[in-house]
């Protein structure tokens, strides 16, 4: 066998160049092996993979490339999230296109991917931006809109009032929420926009049964849908005819209401306030439309409100109760009013506190003694000051309270969402133009599907205030109408980004289809993903988006399976090696390009598993990749290094010895891969290749036990590090490729242990640990129990009752 050094660059450019002319990790429909699509996250186009792509990207590619040894027909498809914000401020900032600038961006991320070594199949590449793509991304807007499920309303924006423009989150500055490019404070303001009925999936969502996700995943989407059941009802109005409908969950307090709350975008704020509220109301409403919803939620803050003149009635008692307008209440969620109960909601006690409104006690705590609470007790208890429901616990008053309601036709019972709709609008260039016109005579018309992709204009000029260039585009703002021929003006408002990134899944099994968004053979074959891996930070949009995606098409009939991936991933964040988050700002930005060219992409992609658990992430150490640099080194050296000879024979025990450890690590690093625990899935061909060092060095080395080890070693390490593992296969005469061998199996009888640690116990309690042979008969661990020094002190005056034996385990000595 040759033996020279191991060179990295040279032999991983040797091999990527080898697999991507045999097209090794092309993946066929006509595989007769059972199909296994893998698929990770696809990364923005921001110009340059940091090592946090990678740290998301390597163990990815090392599960796909284990499903492959395992004998499946393994799909690992890439692909590149082009739309979105950055690239409208690269063309306003150093004029250019966002086109260009992405095209080139893709370019130069499609190279530094490809030093990764992935098995990536790339001819099933897919570009968000590419008007290929998002036709298809229209076509579905089409197919939502057919069935009910997009439609248009107002919804508020953040909006500068200077740019006359509206802003992405990401543009809104500082805690006094500022316009970025002019400092100018940001306001909230109402559009008609495009939504989709995600709420009407709300109840679907919540069922994870079919899915094998993180339960930290499920655990936040469940709570950002945020179901309710309580009871609806209205409060009257002092003097008016209207009502006021509230949403509780809390009907058992409904007596102990002191106050009652609309939004500031609540229509009757207007209508209610009373001309000399008015001044101040008109002050409050406008600096709660500077704020967020995270803002105006924030529990740091302090209860504002103003009142506006008006009183509230509480249907069970009559009560009249004052009428304020906080921005604590939002017209998103519920019904944009609430009524006001202090002794038994916190939020509202701290509202309370501060008007110095009253705050009675309607659910009394165990042992309550009659005086004023310090704070909201939220839990059950006995209803009081409640009328003819006192004396109730408060679950029965509950109930109690809701039939009375529903009996008199004041309220109702109802299911509740935190969660609503998902609103796709953008004012923006950069994305999928959204493929409706607006006629005088017809109205909203769709855009038939043989006019797809409605194009974005190249020659767009875009304006400093990043204000769309389309409202001002006469090419494309200007159009006819498809059911009437008049003039029509087309929508100017493109796709969020995360409509593209719902359904890509589905184009990659097909990406040059051109007659639907995907071939229904092919997809039918591919889909679902069986394991998708990325960050949680996209648990409650894109993760929740796609899910919803997948349903909607699944009832519109485009799909006949009810979720987009069955298992998923989310791998942890690999920090700087100061140990804070990797920011341009801070200086602490890794670049992988660094390390591929200096130490290999084998070292790179099996220092990034070894770092910690993948779903913990950890910090970047420059110290700790030189180890496993070495560690692959040693590798190259125990499998080309020439060995010493022996005249003599190696011993059976040399060689049971050597099998063992051979069949307990391909034991381990197999768990280890289901698991994704590949920390530790490393750590342990690292001890196996520091044994195969020594064991080199004996007469083993001459037995086929050496070749078994050695061949194994090699396979498990395929995945991790495939190209100084192809290289070692082909020098070893293994045959073409080394990653479409099957993984090895382990044979339990070789991977036992000879000897096992038997605990010896007296009255239960730990005395002493023997090392015993395996299968030890029960006289003779009765005997070495009985006999150690450390059991003796424990027994010596005493009387055995009995002694239990637990085979290769333990021996209990009873005693008296």
């Amino acid at each position: 066998m040759k033996r020279d050094k191991y060179q990295p660059p040279t032999i991983e450019a040797k091999w990527q160049k080898k697999w991507e002319a045999d097209r090794l990790y092309h993946a066929d429909e006509d595989d007769p092996h059972p199909k296994f699509y893998c698929l990770t996250m696809l990364p923005y186009t921001s110009g340059d993979l940091h090592i946090g792509h990678w740290y998301a990207m390597a163990p990815s590619d090392v599960r796909a490339r284990y499903m492959r040894m395992q004998g499946y027909n393994v799909m690992f498809p890439i692909g590149f999230d082009a739309f979105g914000l950055p690239a409208e401020n690269a063309a306003i900032q150093h004029g250019i296109h966002p086109y260009k600038w992405t095209a080139a961006n893709v370019e130069r991320m499609r190279g530094q991917l490809k030093t990764m070594g992935a098995m990536w199949d790339w001819r099933r590449e897919a570009v968000t931006c590419d008007p290929d793509y998002y036709r298809w991304s229209q076509w579905f807007f089409l197919k939502f809109y057919e069935h009910g499920l997009a439609y248009r309303a107002m919804s508020p924006v953040d909006w500068c009032p200077k740019c006359n423009t509206s802003l992405a989150r990401e543009q809104v500055w500082g805690e006094d929420r500022h316009c970025e490019r002019c400092g100018t404070p940001v306001i909230k303001k109402d559009l008609e926009q495009w939504f989709f009925r995600i709420t009407q999936y709300a109840d679907e969502l919540l069922d994870f049964s079919k899915i094998d996700w993180p339960e930290r995943v499920a655990t936040m989407q469940t709570n950002w849908i945020g179901r309710s059941e309580g009871v609806k009802f209205d409060l009257g109005i002092k003097g008016s005819p209207k009502r006021i409908p509230v949403f509780t969950t809390r009907s058992d307090t409904v007596f102990g209401m002191t106050f009652a709350v609309l939004a500031p975008e609540h229509p009757l704020v207007d209508e209610l306030t009373t001309p000399e509220h008015r001044a101040e109301v008109e002050a409050y409403k406008l600096r709660a439309r500077r704020l967020s919803e995270i803002d105006r939620l924030s529990t740091e803050r302090e209860r504002e409100g103003v009142f506006i003149g008006a009183y509230a009635i509480n249907p069970m008692n009559g009560q009249e109760v004052p009428l304020y307008v906080a921005d604590y209440v939002l017209m998103t969620y519920g019904t944009g009013a609430i009524m006001g109960v202090p002794g038994h909601d916190q939020r509202d006690s701290e509202f309370a506190r501060r008007h110095g409104l009253p705050i009675p006690v309607v659910i009394a705590p165990p042992n309550w003694d009659g005086q004023p609470l310090e704070a909201a007790y939220v839990g059950e208890g006995t209803m009081v000051n409640s009328g003819r429901f006192n004396g109730m616990p408060s679950p029965e008053g509950w109930e109690a309270i809701a039939d009375e309601m529903e009996d008199k036709g004041i309220g109702h019972r109802k299911v509740q969402y935190r969660l609503h709709d998902w609103l796709i609008s953008r004012q923006r260039y950069w994305g999928a133009p959204i493929p409706v016109v607006y006629c005088q005579e017809c109205g909203i018309v769709p855009v038939p599907e043989d006019q797809l992709p409605v194009l974005l204009p190249e020659d767009a000029e875009f304006l400093p205030t990043g204000e769309s260039p389309l409202k001002y585009h006469e090419g494309f703002l200007n159009t006819t109408c498809p059911k009437c021929g008049g003039p029509a003006k087309r929508e100017t408002d493109t796709m969020d980004t995360f409509m593209c990134s719902s359904w890509y899944h589905m184009r990659y099994t097909s990406p040059g289809y051109d007659k639907g968004p995907f071939d229904p053979v092919r997809g039918k074959y591919w889909l679902p993903v069986d394991q998708y891996t990325g960050g949680i930070e996209h648990a409650t949009m894109h993760l929740m988006y796609t899910r919803f995606f997948t349903k909607a098409c699944r009832d519109i009939g485009i799909l006949d399976h009810d979720e987009p991936m069955l298992r998923l991933f989310n791998q942890g964040i690999i920090l700087g090696e100061d140990n804070e988050k990797m920011s341009k700002s801070r200086g602490n930005v890794v670049n992988p390009d660094d390390y591929v060219q200096s130490m290999g992409a084998d070292t790179t992609r099996a220092y990034l598993m070894f770092i910690g658990p993948w779903d913990a992430g950890g910090p970047w150490s420059s110290r700790g990749i030189e180890g496993v640099h070495r560690f692959l080194y040693r590798v190259w050296d125990v499998v080309t290094g020439k060995p010493k000879s022996f005249e003599e024979q190696p011993a059976d025990s040399e060689i049971a010895a050597l099998r063992r450890i051979t069949h307990k690590t391909i034991r381990k690093v197999t768990d280890d891969m289901e698991s994704f625990h590949f920390n530790t899935m490393v750590a342990a061909l690292m001890e196996f290749n520091n044994y195969l060092m020594k064991a080199k060095q004996t007469p083993v080395v001459q037995s086929d036990a050496w070749d078994e080890a050695v061949h194994t070693l090699i396979l498990l390490l395929a995945p991790t590090a495939p190209h100084i593992a192809e290289e070692l296969w082909e020098r070893i005469g293994g045959a073409y490729s080394v990653h479409t061998q099957l993984w090895p199996e382990w044979d339990e009888a070789a991977a036992a242990d000879e000897v096992i640690t038997l605990v010896v116990q007296v009255n239960g309690k730990l005395r002493d640990r023997l090392s015993v042979p395996v299968g030890i008969g029960e006289e003779d661990a009765r005997e070495l129990a009985l006999g150690s020094s450390k059991v003796q002190r424990h027994i010596a005056d005493k009387r055995v009752i009995k002694i239990i034996y637990v085979p290769d385990q333990l021996v209990n000595i009873v005693v008296k």
